[in-house]
């Protein structure tokens, strides 16, 4: 077992015990990334904030349920990622899919290298509404599988796989507009 995985184990220990430092310190290492799958799914930093802080209270106080199955960064990434669902659902957002607002030729283009930067990347994301956004976020970013996202968004498996598709295709055309508009 590597360094670090000793090290998450007592800091865990030590939380459990109700060690502050010892959160604050699981807090310092696993913060920063579980903002930014927040931030990707609510599209919005104060309500990544919001959640980023409701993730982390979560886990500590369902602290004792972990059981050292995977890494503590996985299993507090799976609480934060069904906060900002959870989130979502009671907004009762109308998750807008992709198909209500564009349609796509089926004809594949070939892309062009120079406009895959995570910058436009994200940037073009960010212009996704919220179904296809969350679906594009959590298999390519977060690295879920169609199945996992099937279970987590209560959707088919196959409606993922389409969403993800579809989001793929508009962040490409996105960046492909904004391109155009630069020259």
């Amino acid at each position: 077992m590597s360094q670090t995985a000793f090290i998450h184990q007592d800091l865990i220990a030590d939380s459990i015990k109700g060690s502050k430092k010892a959160r604050y310190q699981l807090y310092q290492l696993y913060s920063k990334a579980m903002f930014n799958v927040c931030f990707r799914m609510m599209n919005n930093r104060e309500d990544a904030e919001d959640m980023l802080q409701e993730a982390f209270v979560q886990a500590f106080q369902k602290l004792e349920s972990f059981r050292n199955e995977s890494s503590f960064g996985t299993w507090i990434k799976t609480i934060t990622v069904h906060t900002c669902i959870n989130a979502l659902n009671k907004r009762k957002l109308d998750i807008r899919y992709i198909d209500d607002l564009h349609r796509f030729e089926t004809a594949e283009e070939e892309p062009e290298e120079a406009l895959y930067t995570t910058e436009n990347i994200l940037e073009a994301m960010n212009q996704l509404p919220e179904g296809g956004r969350i679906v594009f976020s959590l298999y390519l970013l977060e690295g879920y599988d169609h199945g996992e996202i099937s279970q987590i968004l209560n959707i088919t498996e196959s409606t993922s796989k389409t969403q993800y598709m579809r989001a793929k295709r508009r962040v490409y055309e996105i960046m492909k507009q904004t391109k155009a508009s630069t020259i």
